[in-house]
């Protein structure tokens, strides 16, 4: 069946994607199976996991598989969650020593139902990192945690090197797509990150019917919470069940949007149709 019958823009040229295979990609596959892992790399249906696999590194994903909230986005599992594991933490640590990574990134999904929404967790899991790797840089992308300064705090005071925290669209759409989540509590989170002192990092998805304007305004408003690092990437719906993308942005768009946010002072601007979150995240530290 033809993409004009479907109704489905077709795929354009530039979003062909790296099918995963390699040495490398088999062996970080087979510690997370081994380790009992979750990954946002596969959860989330990640289109550079053939590439991050292949360079070793992988972004964990704790406190389960399951989230609390149903955004219209994501393809994570969305339901009532198991109890959080206790050796969840230990297990990530020794995966990142095995894996010897010198820069970690771990995530994780919403977790409403826990009295803490998993701040305390949160903390723990970077302490053993820290304690088990004290080389390695880490940086976390971490939920709203219904913008209570007191869970950021926790995360913050175990030093991770970056702390992330997704806008995922402009403030029109915010509301359509996610379903518990506010713009301006998310731009609060992301300030209240920036005047711990850690470097505050952000990203969008584009082709979700936003208009150039309304990118750009985001921009500003990033940069006025004091986040220095934002990632820009194109919108895969992850099922037919979940919001259709609206329109594919092209390269040359993506390459502007860079350009503009370099202009406007961050410190770091990945912009690209198949950039995530946690794309080249290695470099990000020092911004």
């Amino acid at each position: 069946m033809s993409a004009e019958n479907t109704g489905k823009p077709r795929l354009p040229r530039w979003m062909k994607m790296q099918l995963p295979k390699g040495e490398s990609y088999s062996k970080v596959k087979n510690l997370v199976n081994q380790h009992h892992l979750h990954t946002i790399c596969t959860s989330g249906n990640c289109p550079n996991i053939g590439e991050c696999w292949n360079r070793g590194t992988a972004t964990f994903m704790i406190l389960g598989n399951i989230c609390t909230r149903n955004c219209k986005f994501c393809g994570v599992p969305t339901g009532k969650p198991l109890p959080p594991d206790p050796d969840e933490p230990g297990r990530v640590a020794q995966s990142v020593r095995i894996m010897q990574l010198k820069h970690a990134v771990v995530t994780s999904v919403d977790r409403d139902d826990l009295p803490d929404l998993g701040a305390g967790f949160w903390a723990e899991t970077v302490r053993e990192i820290k304690a088990v790797n004290p080389g390695t840089k880490l940086e976390v992308l971490i939920p709203d945690f219904q913008g209570k300064p007191e869970l950021i705090q926790k995360v913050i005071d175990v030093k991770p090197e970056v702390i992330s925290h997704n806008m995922e669209t402009v403030e029109r759409l915010t509301p359509m797509i996610r379903s518990a989540a506010k713009y301006r509590t998310s731009l609060e989170v992301i300030r209240y990150i920036a005047q711990s002192g850690v470097v505050a990092k952000s990203g969008i998805m584009l082709g979700l019917g936003e208009t150039e304007a309304e990118v750009l305004q985001t921009m500003d408003d990033l940069r006025k919470a004091g986040c220095k690092v934002m990632t820009i990437g194109q919108y895969l719906a992850p099922t037919t069940s979940h919001i259709p993308v609206v329109e594919y942005i092209t390269p040359e768009q993506f390459d502007r949007y860079r350009e503009i946010g370099l202009a406007k002072g961050f410190s770091f601007v990945e912009s690209s149709p198949l950039v995530r979150s946690s794309y080249r995240a290695e470099q990000h530290t020092g911004a």
